[in-house]
């Protein structure tokens, strides 16, 4: 995890404990529970009523739970609201913005109404977010993926410990994806912030993210940070591999107690031909490599190529959801 074993990575910011929420008849979050961490981003993932949005809600405090507990930086959100909430920044929709008015002019005026924003600090957001040679542009002027950088850095202002994104990324271009991903980066490193973003899109989540947390049916399914997750399933590991003799490879594999996930020859006729070069996957220890690549090699299979297979956050989600639903 970027920034793993420094001091703000183990300070919670935000505390979950056993919300509960229902509208009706309907429980739509149960006993959820979770942390989030100084100089952190955290991914908050779920299906289509999986119960994510009225989590994002209650953490900013338009809706209560029923029963649990939230607290950002110690500060309990029901009973400690302004003290809480003083802490946070966020864009759950699109920022709100006068558009005939320069960047610097709304970030100005936004900090008027705050608490201790003096022109140094919006000189220091500016840079943050990368708008130093757009900000004294007229907002309408600006793209959508401006717009979200000049959001953010409203958002920020006023040195909030926790950010929280509701789908940064809607609309925004590949190019502008990467530059939101850098400039979270770059809060959460020399700010502290603990970074809370909701996304659909797991692929650029994957590259976001130092954790994330999966909600379905409103219960958490599964936490863990994105090393864990490429290692996730424990000690064995998916590897590979490219072989001159896919029939022979299979052959040994299962003289050694492993079962190939899948084996696929090129073509009939280049097999027929002794030339079967081809791919076949197998799980194991990594600890075995040495001694099943010492097997193919004695047992007349030249390895082409061999690689590890990771798991992707696509993978997480599919396996603790079932597959089922679409991402909200």
């Amino acid at each position: 995890m970027n920034g793993e074993g420094s001091d703000n990575t183990k300070r919670a910011i935000l505390e979950v404990r056993g919300i509960n929420k229902r509208f009706g008849k309907r429980q739509v979050v149960k006993d959820a529970s979770f942390d989030v961490y100084a100089g952190e981003i955290f991914g908050f993932l779920g299906p289509n009523g999986a119960g994510k949005t009225t989590t994002i809600k209650m953490i900013l405090g338009f809706l209560f739970p029923d029963s649990g507990e939230i607290r950002i930086c110690g500060k309990d959100l029901r009973t400690e609201y302004e003290a809480a909430m003083a802490n946070v920044g966020g864009i759950v929709e699109n920022p709100d913005m006068f558009k005939e008015f320069s960047g610097l002019d709304n970030l100005k005026m936004y900090g008027a109404i705050q608490n201790g924003v003096t022109q140094e600090r919006i000189d220091e957001v500016v840079r943050l977010v990368g708008l130093e040679k757009r900000i004294k542009d007229k907002v309408r002027k600006y793209s959508l993926g401006m717009k979200q950088r000049l959001g953010v850095a409203q958002s920020i202002l006023h040195r909030p410990k926790l950010l929280l994104l509701d789908e940064p990324t809607n609309g925004l271009d590949p190019n502008g994806i990467r530059e939101l991903r850098l400039m979270l980066r770059r809060l959460a490193d020399e700010e502290g912030v603990a970074v809370f973003v909701s996304s659909h899109q797991l692929a650029e989540m994957d590259l976001m993210c130092d954790r994330v947390c999966v909600i379905d049916n409103g219960v958490i399914k599964g936490e863990m940070t994105v090393e864990e997750l490429r290692h996730a399933g424990g000690s064995e590991r998916e590897f590979v591999y490219t072989v001159t003799d896919v029939k022979t490879a299979e052959t040994i594999f299962r003289g050694l107690g492993l079962e190939p996930v899948t084996a696929a020859v090129n073509s009939s006729a280049s097999a027929s031909a002794g030339d079967n070069n081809s791919s076949i996957s197998v799980r194991m220890d990594q600890a075995r490599l040495a001694e099943v690549n010492g097997a193919l090699v004695s047992g007349g299979v030249n390895i082409l190529t061999v690689s590890e297979v990771s798991r992707s956050l696509e993978d997480l989600f599919m396996a603790l959801t079932g597959g089922g639903g679409s991402i909200e």
